[in-house]
């Protein structure tokens, strides 16, 4: 399994932006996803997690703010990031629950 993500980026307070993650190797309607972050200084922290049946799961931090969402025949796990805020900066990961395997990270600053 090999995660490509992409779409970070600097955006102001209140704005939003888009995360991506495409996957290749595996037949990815059957892989659970995660997305994760890592701002500096700190530990990575897990952010939300869509399972293979659709089911999701998402730190309250994000909750009302974020959505994880999936599109299997274009093998892509998304984050649509809104009400974006200072403390969501980080490096962004997407993940593969089943192998534990990360994708290389995508810088989401947000300043104004």
């Amino acid at each position: 399994v090999q995660l490509q993500a992409s779409g970070g980026g600097l955006v102001q307070p209140g704005g939003a932006l888009k995360l991506s993650c495409s996957v290749s190797g595996r037949s990815f309607g059957i892989l659970d996803m995660g997305w994760y972050r890592q701002a500096p200084g700190k530990q990575r922290e897990f952010v939300a997690r869509i399972l293979s049946d659709g089911i999701i799961r998402k730190a309250d931090s994000v909750k009302g703010r974020f959505t994880i969402s999936r599109d299997n025949a274009k093998n892509t796990v998304y984050l649509e990031m809104t009400s974006l805020k200072p403390e969501d900066t980080a490096v962004y990961y997407c993940k593969n629950e089943d192998f534990a395997l990360w994708g290389q990270g995508t810088q989401v600053t947000v300043s104004s």
